[in-house]
């Protein structure tokens, strides 16, 4: 098999740190490791978004291409980017007992953004 790279089998010598553990110390340490893995990819979901991304949530939400730019303007105006534009619709909607889809119209109609920044401010 001309062109390939051979892989060495260490199977043997890296199955020796986890050879003498139990069925339920190997899934603990499973999970331990998979967890290390996937710490760091929710640390940046939680602190990182774009324009792009919060568009992509509000489509999903059901507003249309038209209505999201409002929303995501909106938020970006006012400091809320990191507080997820969906987010920022669905707490607006909590809080005044209407329906997402409401709290968005509203929104973009340029109501109840003192509200969401009350809503973020104090960290309910």
């Amino acid at each position: 098999m001309k062109g390939y790279l051979k892989r060495d089998d260490d199977f043997q010598e890296r199955r020796k740190t986890v050879a003498n553990l139990s069925d339920e110390e190997l899934k603990i340490k499973f999970w331990e490791l998979a967890e290390v893995i996937v710490n760091p990819l929710l640390k940046m979901a939680r602190e990182y978004t774009t324009p792009s991304i919060e568009r992509s949530v509000l489509l999903r939400m059901g507003f249309s291409s038209l209505e999201v730019k409002p929303l995501v303007e909106g938020a970006k105006e006012r400091g809320l980017m990191g507080k997820g534009v969906g987010n920022i619709v669905y707490r607006v909607s909590r809080e005044k007992g209407i329906s997402i889809r409401e709290a968005g119209e509203k929104l973009i109609d340029g109501e109840y953004w003192d509200m969401a920044l009350e809503i973020f401010k104090e960290g309910r």
